[in-house]
């Protein structure tokens, strides 16, 4: 099945130092954003109030967290955990009141909503944790940009598709860091989880494109990389455009039906989505391009003669 109807022949690699320009814009804006405005963390970084709590019936989330903002907690983020009667509450921290003191504010703000709730369990996050959480979260994209990078290099025989690979990769999380500062949606560890997975979705698309590259060549060794580049990216932009249109129906599911609860999950994943594919069309084969790629570099068995210079 082809999305269009015709073989395209866009020049993506004429436009390449317009993409590059929208880049560098995009990025620019994200860094001055998350400098600027910094992230909304959520208590996973920052430390907290963990509360899980019964309730005699279906919880209604939303009328729980309209009675704890009245009790005076910022931004509480409530949900459904286990059976649709127990619910799990996060709050930020509180250093001006004892735990007891919250147990009762939390309490109150329940049993307005449902008599007879109970609260089964109050724990305190303290900001050492979320800082270990941080950490971590940090070494898990470090280490997941440098498998990639060494996974490229091996399977394509070349650092330059790594190279464009990589800058591709680290477009899009970028990009997601930056809506996030402006928007200031909590950033917690789905988010973190999210961006995860729209690298090794990103990824994905470029790999596929990477293998056309590599078959292109295999066949028309002696045409230029621009017309191999661009003749592979056309070949699959219409599996690249109805992959992401049927990825984008779930995740548009879940921005819109999922509630606050998974609501920067789901952003996370419909910025990444778009991002990986404009990264993966225009940004990872320009910059392999641009760093002299030929069918040499892909197979280095393959030496060039001179009858292959010849018309």
């Amino acid at each position: 099945m082809e999305f269009f109807h015709k073989a395209t022949k866009i020049p993506f690699m004429g436009v390449r130092k317009v993409s590059y320009g929208l880049s560098i814009v995009m990025m620019l804006g994200s860094f001055a954003a998350i400098f600027a405005m910094g992230l909304n963390l959520a208590i996973d970084f920052t430390g907290g109030v963990a509360v899980e709590a019964a309730l005699p019936s279906a919880a209604n989330v939303d009328a729980i967290r309209g009675k704890l903002e009245e009790a005076g907690f910022h931004e509480p983020q409530v949900g459904i955990f286990g059976s649709s009667r127990e619910v799990s509450i996060r709050l930020p921290p509180d250093n001006t009141q004892s735990v007891a003191e919250i147990r009762v504010r939390v309490e109150e703000a329940l049993l307005a909503v449902e008599p007879g709730a109970e609260v089964r369990n109050l724990a305190v996050v303290g900001p050492q944790v979320g800082d270990e959480l941080r950490t971590s979260a940090i070494w898990a994209l470090t280490f997941t940009l440098i498998l990639i990078f060494i996974y490229i290099a091996f399977r394509f025989h070349t650092w330059r598709l790594s190279a464009g690979a990589i800058v591709a990769v680290m477009h899009d999380p970028i990009l997601v860091l930056g809506i996030f500062a402006i928007t200031q949606t909590p950033f917690d560890l789905a988010v973190v989880a999210a961006i995860l997975a729209v690298v090794g979705y990103s990824l994905n698309d470029t790999v596929v494109i990477f293998d056309r590259i590599r078959e292109r060549f295999e066949h028309n060794r002696r045409q230029p990389p621009q017309i191999v580049l661009d003749q592979a990216i056309n070949q699959t932009l219409s599996r690249t455009i109805m992959t992401k249109v049927v990825t984008l129906i779930v995740v548009f599911a879940l921005l819109f039906l999922g509630g606050p609860v998974l609501r920067g999950f789901s952003e996370a994943l419909t910025i990444g989505i778009l991002a990986g594919t404009y990264s993966s069309i225009y940004i990872s084969s320009a910059i392999a391009l641009d760093l002299g790629l030929t069918a040499e570099h892909v197979f280095p068995s393959i030496k060039k003669t001179a009858a292959d210079d010849m018309p």
